[in-house]
């Protein structure tokens, strides 16, 4: 049996993707505190950095076992010793096979899916949240939904030889999804229009102004975004290699095809493409080219960011048919972009730019693997929703899950955190906040 060794390159490609996935929370944080209302900005950015928090010490704990464990050869959970990763340091990746990375490095770049996730959920509650059950929801969720699913996607087995133990639901049933659009988007997408149902409408939803406060910081945080996901798609490939740079072309095109897209629409609906538009249309695409970044070729990413960027800048606007307050369209974009990058994998996945994927419609392959994309879709959606609005209504019966009406007028800066984002002088002059 040939011996591995650890290969230097694919690591510190590993070790500096684990880091602009990191980014991507910070820039979260940015991007969500930007389009809230001047006394929400602070709120919402602390619900991302907790989430930081919260999310490293369960990971450690029992989280990346839960995930990725094998010890329990089920295809819903991983095996919990309670041993966190004490013991497997030294040990190289086996997710499939063995790959020439220490395992604590793959541990510590999933980690980062794993805040993102959750983070990603606040957006949709915005401006109405008690910090304190945020912090309990987090931590629940993340424990019941989010690591179950991310084994149901993203673990494909202990490889010893021809045996292999622990393989997740859908990646034993050929679910493709390189970065996440199932377990990170359509999850957290799912789950954002559960608890915007269990929290009900803002004070002054459609009556009020809600625009956003800071478009720059809008803009700065779409901008980290797309600067992390770089490291949030190619670094799946594990390796510094060929899909790695498939990944990276994919994720640049897509988001600029989408950036495009997004603002056609605002310019033949309203007739001024707008700096919103542009940063949530970026996102649209990111968002969509997660799942097919390395089953795709280039010019199918283009087209894939473009349907995304029309589909998502038309989506953000069912809230108000509906009548579900999705604050900062999380629903919009991430759960319909996630849904629309996983299925396009069937209709233009392909085996000549990655010989371990399928063809879809577009190549030959017929309807297979659209099918398969589909019932990942739905059952992760349908997991997700169903279970988050039971553990919503439970936090909200109990600890109560929205702050108090008066708290909400004020400021839920001032009444969660005791700050505010901007002091004002005495002798400023009124309108600038």
């Amino acid at each position: 049996m040939e011996e591995i060794v650890l290969n230097s390159g694919d690591t510190a490609w590993m070790l500096a993707s684990t880091a602009l996935v990191l980014l991507m929370t910070p820039g979260l944080a940015f991007f969500y505190g930007g389009m809230v209302r001047t006394k929400s900005v602070l709120n919402m950015m602390m619900m991302s950095m907790i989430t930081i928090g919260i999310v490293s010490i369960l990971w450690v704990i029992y989280g990346f076992e839960l995930a990725f464990g094998h010890k329990a050869d089920s295809p819903w959970y991983g095996g919990i010793s309670f041993s966190g990763l004490g013991g497997q340091v030294n040990e190289f990746t086996n997710n499939g096979g063995i790959y020439p990375i220490p395992l604590l490095v793959f541990a510590a770049f999933q980690l980062m899916f794993a805040i993102i996730t959750p983070a990603l959920i606040s957006g949709a509650i915005a401006d109405r949240t008690k910090f304190t059950a945020w912090a309990v929801f987090v931590a629940i969720w993340s424990t019941i939904v989010y690591f179950p699913v991310a084994h149901w996607v993203f673990a494909f087995g202990n490889k010893v030889g021809d045996t292999v133990t622990g393989t997740g639901f859908l990646a034993g049933k050929g679910l493709e999804d390189f970065a996440g659009g199932t377990a990170v988007h359509i999850n957290a997408g799912a789950a954002g229009l559960a608890l915007a149902i269990v929290l009900g409408k803002r004070v002054g939803w459609r009556k009020e102004s809600m625009r956003p406060h800071s478009l720059p910081l809008v803009l700065l945080g779409s901008g980290l975004l797309w600067f992390g996901w770089f490291g949030f798609n190619a670094g799946s490939s594990l390796a510094a290699n060929g899909i790695a740079g498939l990944a990276f072309m994919n994720t640049q095109v897509a988001t600029a095809g989408a950036l495009i897209g997004w603002i056609l629409v605002e310019k033949i609906r309203n007739g001024h493409p707008t700096s919103l538009g542009a940063a949530s249309g970026a996102v649209a695409g990111l968002v969509a080219i997660t799942p097919a970044c390395a089953f795709v070729a280039p010019w199918a990413a283009v087209v894939i960011g473009f349907i995304a960027g029309i589909l998502c800048s038309l989506a953000v606007s069912l809230k108000y048919k509906f009548g579900f307050d999705d604050s900062l369209d999380v629903v919009g974009v991430h759960l319909v972009g996630g849904i629309w990058g996983s299925l396009s994998i069937g209709i233009f996945g392909t085996h000549v730019v990655n010989s371990i994927g399928l063809d879809g419609l577009l190549y030959g392959g017929g309807s297979a693997l659209l099918v398969k994309q589909a019932l990942g879709v739905g059952l992760v959606a349908a997991y997700s929703f169903i279970v988050t609005l039971i553990l919503g209504f439970i936090i909200e019966k109990t600890i109560g899950f929205r702050v108090a009406r008066d708290v909400e007028i004020e400021g839920i800066d001032l009444g969660e955190h005791a700050e505010t984002a901007y002091e004002m002088s005495s002798s400023s002059r009124g309108g600038a906040f």
